[in-house]
């Protein structure tokens, strides 16, 4: 795979009042592939005590223990700056303003959240990882089956076998190719809404449901299809787990949306 070298070193570190401390940073690359010249950056820590308020960031405001035992109403806010130089001229300045730094400030903000639930909830950063990582592959896989499915045999092809089951349940014999593109269209939209909302679950819901309730309604209308090499049997139950793994994992799952990503002072 592509590698790219880089290298990094504190630059010092400063303990404030009340237990606030600020580490510095620099970091560079000497690797010509690497966007990233040279940069510079800090961390800063700081236990405040109270309710938090209601408009609180929660991944900018988390719980804080002191040795000696827990207290509910201390906490602790984290601030981050970075910011750096460029390589490649303006086609540089060009990747790094629409891709390479949104990209890097989503995945500070969501390093940041993972952070947060290791303290609040005890998930390790490794944990809140794999679960947003299985979150991701159920619920992107569902929206590919489904957006397959609506595309290739139904909109595109009008598959024999989807004519077929379409007559089955009742479909009128001059409105099947009309019943089939409409349906494919659903599917595809189906499949855009699971990725557009990515944290509502109802979406989850309604592939379970319906697919569980599709089974018996095939093997009452055409059973012979429940033998076949490529059946209903499997794909709908292979969906249907797909999304209750999706309602399993989708707690505590890490967001970049917790934290605020616009400057703040810290002070």
């Amino acid at each position: 795979g592509l590698k790219i070298d880089g290298q990094g070193e504190s630059v010092g570190e400063r303990d404030g009042d009340g237990g606030a401390r600020t580490s510095s940073l620099k970091f560079w690359s000497e690797d010509p592939k690497s966007l990233i010249k040279t940069g510079s950056g800090y961390w800063k820590y700081v236990p405040e005590s109270g309710n938090r308020r209601a408009d609180e960031d929660p991944s900018t405001s988390l719980p804080y223990v002191r040795s000696g035992g827990d207290r509910d109403d201390l906490y602790v806010r984290f601030f981050t700056w970075y910011d750096y130089e460029t390589r490649f001229g303006a086609l540089g300045k060009l990747i790094d303003k629409c891709l390479f730094r949104p990209l890097l400030g989503w995945a500070t903000a969501w390093s940041f959240d993972r952070l947060r639930l290791w303290i609040e909830r005890e998930i390790s950063p490794e944990a809140s990882r794999d679960r947003a990582l299985v979150y991701a592959l159920s619920r992107g896989t569902m929206a590919f089956i489904w957006f397959y499915h609506g595309l290739v045999p139904k909109l595109l092809y009008h598959d024999r076998a989807e004519l077929d089951l379409l007559s089955r349940i009742g479909t009128a014999p001059e409105h099947l190719h009309v019943a089939a593109t409409l349906a494919g269209v659903v599917e595809m939209l189906f499949a855009f809404l699971l990725i557009i909302f990515w944290r509502q679950t109802w979406l989850l819901w309604v592939t379970l449901v319906l697919m569980l309730a599709g089974i018996p309604v095939v093997a009452v209308s055409a059973p012979e299809y429940l033998r076949a090499a490529f059946n209903p049997v499997t794909l709908n139950i292979s969906l249907a787990v797909f999304a209750a793994v999706a309602l399993i994992t989708r707690r505590d799952l890490p967001t970049a949306a917790n934290c605020r990503r616009k400057p703040t002072n810290p002070t």
